[in-house]
């Protein structure tokens, strides 16, 4: 199979983040058994969804990881040309829900998975493929708890989000919650005999905002954009009609940190925000929904070095959206961040890849083969 049949063969699992995704892990077990590697499928504690570990080359050698995610975002956009899920060619761009985020690199890795195998490779590479990615990363901490078992510690891990095949040594980390009120329905006639979950919960999104807007005070990192830590409430569900008083109400709550900061604890003073009202009677409940940490740049970073030489572009230093790279760091591992396509094109209608990206990203991957041949 060709890169292109490979990625209209993923694009057609719907394997939308949070779903089982059995059937695309299954596929994709039984295409690198083919190829001659040795493959792992390691369920997650959901118990319907798994990452995967592929091995080609011997197993006892320091190599590198290729890591991707093999879910996507939903694609209910009313925008769309065509169905989502099923690949679409027009001139040199391939258009699919994941073509870029990230299912385009995927195809990158399993399209060079038989020539890598015919290098006679002295040293491994694995292909580290998580699940619900696009949840906060909830998938690959299991895998990486478990990589001890599979390999001897890894040179490095290329984590192939979109970046237009420039290296990329640095991103923010993320916590995100939500936050549940609980107060007392009633008549809207009488508000003294009620709780508005409502009312109680613009409070605290009042005061989370405020509090947001101060991180821009610092502290500072100039290599990203916006160059300071942010905050945003995302959604807000509550209440039931206009005339019956708010017994319940729900506000999702996300922080973006700059390397440095820790970001479950940017959020430490909206939960203790939430936890005042208890005070007033309410019932309160705080759900960690996320929580991985920033990419820091490496100092003198090998791995950045062997990229700069197979793409042949200078890393660029930071990028504020997250990847599981900033938990390969957290676990020992060199990370960096270095895919096809581009992030603007994702999680939006009509998402594409040009085909020049993909021919780039395998020349990437074969040449980090050679690298390792015998």
């Amino acid at each position: 199979m060709n890169v292109e049949e490979i990625l209209a063969t993923l694009i057609a699992f719907p394997s939308v983040v949070g779903t089982p995704n059995g059937a695309i892990v299954n596929w994709i077990r039984d295409y690198c058994q083919a190829a001659g590697a040795e493959v792992t499928v390691l369920p997650g504690p959901e118990g319907d969804r798994s990452n995967l570990f592929v091995t080609i080359g011997p197993r006892e050698g320091r190599g590198y990881i290729i890591s991707g995610h093999v879910d996507v975002v939903p694609a209910g956009e009313p925008e769309w040309s065509s169905d989502p899920f099923v690949l679409r060619r027009e001139g040199g761009r391939l258009y699919g829900r994941g073509a870029t985020d990230m299912k385009g690199f995927l195809a990158c890795a399993l399209a060079a998975l038989p020539g890598l195998a015919a290098m006679n490779l002295r040293q491994p590479i694995h292909l580290a493929f998580s699940y619900d990615e696009e949840a906060g990363c909830r998938g690959v901490p299991h895998l990486l708890a478990a990589l001890p078992g599979l390999c001897e510690r890894p040179l490095g891990a290329i984590v192939g989000e979109p970046s237009r095949m420039q290296p990329v040594r640095a991103h923010k980390g993320k916590a995100a919650a939500r936050l549940e009120v609980v107060g007392r329905s009633g008549h809207s006639s009488r508000p003294d005999l009620g709780l508005n979950a409502v009312h109680a919960m613009a409070g605290v999104i009042t005061h989370a905002v405020a509090y947001g807007q101060s991180l821009a005070d610092g502290p500072l990192d100039q290599d990203f954009e916006p160059p300071y830590s942010s905050l945003q409430v995302g959604v807000i569900a509550g209440g039931q009609a206009v005339n019956v008083i708010a017994g319940h109400c729900t506000a999702d709550i996300e922080v973006r940190a700059v390397p440095g900061v820790s970001p479950s604890s940017l959020l430490e003073p909206v939960k203790a925000g939430l936890f005042a009202l208890r005070d007033s009677g309410f019932e309160v409940i705080w759900h960690e929904l996320s929580s991985y940490p920033a990419l820091a740049p490496a100092k003198g970073s090998e791995l950045a070095a062997v990229l700069t030489e197979l793409t042949g572009q200078e890393p660029h230093t930071a990028v504020s959206y997250g990847t599981e790279a900033g938990l390969y760091q957290q676990a020992g591992i060199d990370a960096i961040i270095c895919g096809p396509g581009d992030i603007g094109r994702a999680h939006r209608a009509d998402e594409y890849i040009e085909t020049g990206e993909l021919a780039a990203c395998r020349k990437m991957i074969h040449g980090l083969g050679a690298r390792l041949a015998a």
